[in-house]
């Protein structure tokens, strides 16, 4: 009988420990408003149904309107951003959350399978091109999407607030998240290597300060060589524009070299979480087989109990 009410304990504390997890996840988002940072913005695609948007709520865990400042983002807005069609349909939508100076940019990706050409790798280095920083920007859609949309809307938010992005630094974060997808698709590189693609090109670029045109293209080319990727002289063409309009820009990006470093640092975790994931299944397929022990050993011993 003292071995039935052992196992039976450590049932119940695995289960507890389970719910105690579930019930701290959902106060952490029922905080109050940060007086000091201002209230969430959230964004969404003018192209959302009722339900969808409704949807899109509960997904970018938008619990309260009243803490957090709502707006739409159209086709003109598109065009008016980064250039887009005018008659684009807009389902991708963003909620971005302020924070402290230094903490730096993190991009979540709510709805992965749904944003299919852009990763929270590719949002990131852009969003850092065209000068956001310090703020937690996640990203829903209802239906499968590039994810283009999400940049415009969170250009949207922080011009309603105020503090408008500098123009050129945002069409050139919209041309660099149209270069990261084209070589997505035509380079045969997987996405997370164009992330670290671009990401160690601007790192150079902060450490080089290249004068010209040539100088820019020499980095490009150091780090297709150093990465070991092959790309026609076309896409080298291509990065070798890209980058030398960032040049012109005179973006201090040394100032956020730690957010290049954890991107650099997040792509090559995934480019290298083979062993991660079987070891995850491992030690699921190991506690789903311990608890079915423990339910078997406790049926026997409630068996014994009463025989």
């Amino acid at each position: 009988m003292k071995q039935c009410i052992s196992i039976l304990f450590t049932i119940l504390l695995v289960i507890g420990l389970g719910s105690n997890s579930a019930s701290f996840a959902s106060t952490s988002n029922n905080e109050g408003i940060n007086e000091k940072l201002g209230v969430p913005i959230a964004v969404y695609g003018e192209t959302l149904s009722d339900s969808q948007e409704e949807e899109v709520r509960e997904l970018l865990e938008v619990q309260n309107r009243e803490n957090v400042d709502e707006f739409r983002v159209n086709g003109q807005d598109i065009a008016n951003y980064i250039g887009g069609n005018a008659n684009s349909r807009m389902f991708s939508s963003v909620k971005i959350t302020p924070q402290e100076t230094g903490t730096g940019l993190t991009v979540n990706l709510v709805t992965p399978d749904n944003i299919t050409q852009v990763t929270k790798e590719m949002y990131a280095n852009a969003l850092l091109t065209a000068g956001v920083e310090d703020a937690v920007v996640d990203v829903a859609s209802p239906v499968k999407v590039s994810g283009h949309s999400a940049l415009t809307g969170i250009y949207k938010a922080y011009d309603s607030k105020g503090a408008k992005l500098n123009e050129d630094r945002m069409k050139v974060a919209s041309e660099e998240l149209d270069v990261a997808t084209k070589l997505a698709e035509q380079s045969g590189m997987d996405q997370e290597k164009v992330s670290e693609l671009l990401t160690e090109i601007k790192k150079e670029i902060a450490n080089q300060n290249p004068a010209t045109r040539e100088e820019v293209e020499q980095i490009v080319k150091e780090q297709l060589n150093s990465l070991n990727i092959q790309l026609s002289d076309e896409n080298i063409k291509l990065l070798t524009d890209l980058f030398d309009k960032i040049r012109n820009l005179n973006i201090d990006f040394g100032q956020v070299q730690k957010q290049l470093n954890d991107i650099t640092a997040n792509v090559k975790e995934l480019l290298n979480d083979e062993g991660f994931w079987n070891s995850i299944g491992n030690f699921f397929s190991t506690f789903i087989s311990a608890i079915g022990k423990l339910i078997s050993g406790l049926i026997d011993s409630i068996s014994s109990a009463f025989s």
